[in-house]
């Protein structure tokens, strides 16, 4: 087909994207009629704690696999390779941390926000500025995630622009507001089957329209896309296997350790370990996602190579070349353009439902609970209109993002990702450090903000003032015979074109954004608390610290202790503080406090022992 031409849906294609919105509003409508009626707190918020761990895996990874992320990692692999695909080497730490030290603090602390904990931790003061941070945060967010996809999809085949954002942003904030934290998790359950099937499909199809796997593959080998490892320690260098790999991880904990829409699905689940085991299963589901994504981004090589729409012209933007792609390549297959729609309009509906669950959240708990009382049933209203209320919110925030030039809106996507490093080192200064104080919490988180907007904005101003584009800012893979695997081209020219001062500064990845500004809060956090004095080990609440030193020397025991089927069995006497009483070995008093020191004194919820201005 011509592809110059315009690009223009089916009646198929509409039917299923309206198929998508359909199923999306009768799952939030079942569970507002059906059950509790989500007619308390506990069941609208937290689906009365009660979730399993297998929906709550799909849904923790389908908050953050937004459609920016669908669109955009093909995009990237189809220009710059698969050196991005590095980055799943990130979810283990960044998923057995949260799982293993994250996840059992806050749960043992019967939270409801994760920002009571700062609360816990320091005082009132550093809740609310984490709060607010927060909200600041995911606004942005979403008005970006309800317009991106909708101006790519206008742009290329003339969907009505705010027909597509008024759909999604109200087809979304009605069934959240209505069917509560259930309604979101099994909507991500399905909209996350869609998303897979859709890009799955187009990954078929894909193939045999590039001749097949076989000669898909020669051409993305033979076209330098297969990427190997670039161990180039250079922090500036956009994507390699440290900056994708080790700053990942900061990215990656940011996310699904403190985030609010990922800490409210941890605790709604059923018990401890069923939150726990949701972490563990994220894994294997970002992993497929990530796959997939890469994938689609090598079968767009395979059948444009290095003749890009982009610089053919066709298209403005590489927000826009998947889209363009499946119009292109794929119209002659009716409906398959409409079912990637409907797995481009599932990651944006995934991710504004959990945001906008968050935010009535961390509104009621953390803003109006501390300064009014009222009944169950006024709360659970409340926080119906919050979401509501949210929901109009970001809808206008889009609107406001449609006010702005390109350049502004990619700002906006970084102010994003900079904000999360710093939220990330608020929560470890508390969890990790019992001597940090409130004071030395506040200023660091204020340091670990001011860095973020310096480094980001001053990057994003620099690049755009210079006409030259840096090596660094792609991958350069050179083909190495005889296994076809890639390495990175270092030569003296780019040695040599290496920024210095602050351009070197400003130049930072931006994969190391959240690395930096979480170790700046810390850093600048631990000096202000020993200034004015730290705190005292009986003054930390019980439960809010990670006993680190503990646990490292308990893990190294373990390691020293020789294998039992090389040493003979020590004698029964006493084995590690437990005693032998009646031929039977019982726990000493002593080894049982130890291992309760980290869970709290008191089992009741810490909601009820919030201060009040």
């Amino acid at each position: 087909m011509d592809p110059s031409g315009p690009k223009y849906f089916t009646i198929i294609d509409y039917v299923i994207f309206a198929l998508l919105l359909v199923a999306s509003m009768s799952i939030g409508l079942y569970y507002a009629f059906t059950g509790g009626r989500q007619s308390t707190t506990q069941e609208f918020l937290f689906a009365d704690r009660s979730m399993k761990c297998l929906p709550l895996s799909l849904s923790l990874m389908a908050t953050f696999q937004s459609a920016v992320a669908v669109i955009g990692t093909p995009a990237e692999v189809y220009t710059n390779g698969t050196q991005y695909w590095f980055i799943g080497c990130s979810y283990i730490l960044g998923l057995l941390i949260p799982a293993h030290i994250f996840i059992p603090v806050f749960y043992r602390l019967h939270l409801t926000s994760v920002y009571q904990y700062l609360e816990l931790r320091f005082c009132k003061a550093v809740r609310m500025c984490g709060t607010v941070t927060f909200i600041f945060q995911m606004v942005i967010y979403v008005g970006v995630g309800i317009y991106t996809p909708a101006l790519a999809l206008n742009a290329v085949t003339g969907f009505h622009l705010w027909g597509a954002v008024l759909a999604t942003g109200l087809v979304c904030t009605i069934y959240t507001a209505l069917g509560g934290l259930k309604a979101v998790v099994w909507t991500d359950v399905f909209q996350t089957v869609v998303m897979f099937t859709g890009q799955l499909a187009v990954i078929i199809v894909g193939v045999q329209q590039a001749g097949g796997l076989s000669e898909t593959w020669v051409k993305v080998r033979d076209g330098g896309r297969i990427s190997g490892f670039d161990l180039n320690p250079d922090p500036t260098v956009r994507h390699t296997f440290w900056t994708l790999g080790v700053g990942g991880v900061f990215l990656m904990l940011s996310l699904y350790g403190v985030n609010q829409a990922q800490v409210q699905r941890y605790l709604s689940s059923r018990t401890e370990r069923e939150a726990v085991m949701s972490c563990y299963m994220v894994f294997p589901c970002l992993q497929v996602a990530l796959m997939l994504s890469c994938l689609v981004g090598l079968v767009m090589y395979a059948c444009y190579g290095n003749n890009s729409p982009l610089e053919q012209q066709y298209i403005t933007s590489k927000d826009q070349m998947v889209l363009y792609f499946i119009m292109d390549t794929l119209q002659n297959f009716p409906g398959l353009p409409g079912l990637f729609v409907a797995c481009l309009f599932s990651a944006s509906l995934s991710t504004i439902s959990s945001a906008l669950n968050s935010l009535a959240t961390v509104t009621m708990v953390d803003l109006i609970k501390p300064h009014y009382s009222m009944t169950e049933a006024r709360a659970t209203l409340l926080s119906k209109m919050l979401a509501l209320s949210y929901g109009i919110i970001c809808l206008a925030m889009a609107y406001v993002v449609h006010l702005m030039n390109s350049s502004v809106l990619q700002a906006a996507l970084s102010i994003f990702g900079m904000i999360g490093g710093p939220l990330l080192g608020l929560f470890c200064l508390g969890i990790f450090f019992p001597c940090a104080n409130s004071i030395g919490a506040l200023i660091g988180l204020a340091a670990g903000l001011l860095m973020a907007f310096w480094v980001g904005i001053g990057g994003f101003l620099s690049r755009t003032s210079s006409s030259v584009v840096s090596p660094f800012n792609s991958t350069n893979t050179v083909a190495a015979a005889p296994d076809n695997i890639t390495i990175t081209a270092v030569t003296a020219v780019i040695d040599a074109a290496r920024p210095v001062g602050l351009h070197g500064f400003y130049s930072l990845s931006y994969m190391w954004y959240s690395a930096l500004n979480s170790s700046t809060v810390v850093l600048i956090g631990l000096i202000i608390s020993f200034m004015t004095g730290p705190t005292k080990a009986d003054d930390v609440a019980s439960g809010t610290v990670y006993p680190v030193v503990r646990t490292a020397r308990s893990l190294l025991y373990k390691l020293a202790q020789p294998s039992a089927c090389c040493t003979s069995p020590p004698e029964r006497k006493q084995i590690d503080g437990h005693k032998e009483i009646n031929g039977n070995v019982k726990e000493d008093a002593g080894t049982q406090e130890e291992t309760e020191t980290f869970r709290p004194s008191n089992p009741v919820s810490h909601v009820e022992q919030e201060t009040s201005v």
